[in-house]
């Protein structure tokens, strides 16, 4: 009955629960970074946040985060048992940082395949330093009162344990844990590691607790039960089941050897007996001398709740009402959402392939229950990728988070007092392209930072108040989200963006300076190795980060907009679609190449007359619509296509906007709207302008899918 460890299995299952508790310690800690101390939840909280990494980074025997959790553990064992008045809040607060720092940094190692061999050294002198320090700072040092003290053994190596002898002796363990418990079956897995060392056999039940994923909620709802064949006394069991994180009861009987050999199928009935027996009944079964514990008395395992409010009773844990059995979740590798995205995107094109089948289009055939049942297919897959796509959007909350941290250092670093305000961070987006835009926004941050927010001198001289203030947004609008960064700070100053450009060569000889909009001055500072910074430093003066942020936006198909008003401050805005699999699109023909286009770019389509397109001087057309002129793009002459309509009353103007600006684009013929699979562009082809992506028509044939960014110049 027993189930083989899987290593990888867990090591994924430490990885994530660990990852979630770190992402929540930084959350806290950034909270209350401004607050005077952090407050008696908060503290708990930390504690047993550094109690269950410690545990667990035990277990798999990563040492070095193991003694530097344990560490920080001290600290807030302290705060919480001590309540010291003196503490450098803000200090602490570098300290809880630096630690997370270090334990994020050897667990990122450690998924990567890496070793996590991180020099935990020197951060925990630091920590043990300020710990003496404000322990002394307190009176604890001089007093001479006994001080409790946070107990904690090194976790030792497991090995095989020797067969059973004359000496061993058997035992039932039934454990419950705490309604409230996440990834029940995960501290259950701890749990057997620790017995491990001691047992010279030990089987489980639920046996599955890794490789089935409802196992948690059956070990929350039925319990956890273990038979163990070991030499170690019931004392000494319960000893090591009591260090055990989140357990709410621990129950152990004695059984016989036979009785053990049966495993749970014959003594699953003796063990609801025993525990309905109380301990009356196992003290004449063990020869104990126990008595019955009168009902509602506490005992060993039950963990007390204590009431908050005055004269009400307090409650055992046991007792507390469990989470709705409704509410239920699973944790899925991303590679499976991906892999299941691939087959719905696949699975629409061969909708599409089947409805536009050329065999269907036989002159008088009926295909009135065909065309019933193809409706009723189309509804199905739309709910289908709908919902699909309800499981790959993420909200940006964690994202959002991240950049706290990053203005938190920065201002640090730089000596800057400043207001951070996140909006709208619920707002959710695939998570692919979360993926692919926590790079761009931290620059952005940072520049705002750095850049953006002034000293404290200018921001005095300019009649501002010392703090500055940063804005992180994001909003959803028209099929895009649209993430941005604000500052009340310096603003980007025209002239010496001009300056720079001038000295690079960026300017047209031909154009006059006072001709450029704000908003074309301002996407200079977005090109390679523009930078306005004289010194580098090391958050800025390498003209290399807005770079990366155009470069990481265009490859999920976002833009950058740059707003700013000198002395008053910018506002920097990316633009992103919802999600990079599946989009709305127009189908378009030029000659005989299809070319598909996002349907939110498209304006409006408009059959011209040839007195409406105009030719200037420089051999360039534009077309005059309402009183409106465009510039002309003729698609078959952008690509050098064949057999393309030259003749303007024979085609379509396909009206296209990106960030305010219009174009029409010139077409043979308007195919229809139709849901587009985006492919990439394979890697070997070389990189075409105005180009995204690719993808499959319902008649097999390969459609190009256009970025209007990218065609208007």
């Amino acid at each position: 009955m027993t189930e083989e460890f899987n290593a990888d299995d867990m090591l994924g299952i430490y990885l994530y629960e660990s990852g979630q508790l770190l992402e929540r310690l930084q959350e806290i800690v950034l909270e209350q970074k401004d607050e005077a101390c952090f407050d008696g939840d908060s503290i708990n909280e930390i504690f047993r946040t550094m109690h269950t990494l410690k545990g667990s980074s035990g277990t798999m025997m990563f040492d070095d985060i193991t003694a530097v959790a344990h560490k920080l553990e001290d600290v807030f064992f302290y705060l919480r048992e001590s309540h010291p008045q003196k503490v450098p809040h803000l200090e602490l607060v570098e300290y809880v940082l630096e630690v997370s720092d270090f334990i994020t940094g050897e667990m990122d190692k450690i998924g990567n395949g890496e070793a996590a061999d991180g020099d935990s050294g020197e951060i925990i002198a630091k920590v043990d330093k300020f710990l003496t320090k404000i322990k002394k700072d307190n009176g604890n040092a001089a007093s001479g009162s006994e001080e409790k003290r946070n107990v904690h053994e090194e976790p030792k190596q497991f090995y095989i344990a020797p067969k059973a002898t004359s000496n061993s002796r058997f035992f039932r363990i039934y454990l419950t844990y705490r309604p409230d418990v996440a990834l029940a079956n995960v501290h259950a897995y701890k749990t057997l590691h620790s017995l491990k060392e001691i047992a010279e056999d030990i089987l489980y039940s639920p046996e599955d607790i890794i490789s089935n994923d409802n196992s948690a909620k059956d070990i929350l709802d039925n319990g956890f039960k273990i038979l163990i064949q070991t030499q170690s006394t019931q004392a000494e069991l319960k000893k090591r089941l009591q260090s055990a994180y989140e357990l709410e009861k621990i129950e152990i009987y004695p059984c016989t050897a036979k009785e053990y050999q049966q495993e749970f199928d014959s003594v699953e009935s003796e063990i609801r007996s025993d525990r309905d027996s109380g301990a009356e009944g196992i003290a004449a079964k063990a020869g104990q001398g126990q008595q019955a514990a009168p009902k509602k008395e506490l005992a060993p395992g039950d963990f007390v709740i204590s009431s908050k409010e005055p004269g009400k009773p307090k409650k055992l844990a046991k007792d507390k009402p469990k989470k709705s059995e409704n509410a239920s979740f699973i944790s899925v590798d991303v590679s499976k959402m991906d892999m299941l995205m691939d087959l719905i995107g696949e699975l629409s094109i061969a909708e599409s392939v089947v409805l536009q089948n050329p065999d269907l289009n036989v002159p008088g055939l009926a295909l009135d229950n065909f065309n019933k049942a193809a409706a009723q297919v189309t509804k199905l897959m739309t709910d289908l990728q709908n919902a699909v796509m309800s499981m790959r959007m993420v909200p940006l909350t964690n994202t959002f988070q991240k950049m706290k941290r990053i203005v938190f250092d920065a201002s640090r670093k730089l000596g800057k007092d400043i207001e951070f305000e996140m909006i709208g961070e619920t707002t959710e987006v695939d998570k692919n392209i979360i993926e692919r835009i926590s790079d761009p926004l931290m620059h952005l941050v940072r520049n705002s930072v750095d850049h953006g927010i002034g000293t404290k001198e200018e921001r005095e001289a300019a009649g501002k108040s010392e703090k500055g203030k940063i804005t992180l947004f994001a909003k959803t609008e028209s099929g895009k989200v649209w993430i941005g960064v604000s500052d009340n700070g310096r603003g980007l100053e025209r002239d010496k963006i001009m300056e720079k450009a001038r000295k690079q060569g960026l300017l047209d000889p031909e154009r006059a300076e006072s001709s450029y909009t704000d908003k074309e001055v301002y996407q200079f500072i977005t090109l390679p190795g523009f930078s306005t910074n004289e010194e580098v430093t090391e958050y800025s003066g390498r003209g290399v980060g807005m770079d990366v942020v155009v470069s990481n936006l265009q490859s999920v198909g976002g833009t950058l907009e740059i707003d700013s008003i000198p002395g008053e401050g910018s506002t920097m805005q990316l633009k992103i679609p919802l999600t990079l699999a599946i989009i709305d699109g127009v189908v378009l023909e030029v000659g005989s190449s299809s070319f598909v286009m996002e349907t939110g770019a498209v304006k409006e389509f408009v059959s011209v007359k040839g007195d409406m397109v105009t030719r200037g001087s420089n051999g360039k057309e534009h077309v005059t619509i309402r009183g409106e002129s465009y510039p002309v793009l003729r698609l078959g002459d952008w690509y050098h296509l064949d057999g393309y309509k030259t003749d303007v009353e024979d085609g379509m103007m396909v009206v296209v906007e990106v960030e305010n600006k219009k174009i029409c684009i010139f077409v043979d013929r308007l195919v229809g709207k139709q849901e587009i699979v985006v492919k990439p562009i394979p890697g070997y082809v070389r990189k075409v302008k105005g180009l995204t992506g690719c993808t499959q028509l319902g008649d097999g044939s390969i459609a190009l899918i256009l970025d209007a960014a990218g065609m208007i110049e």
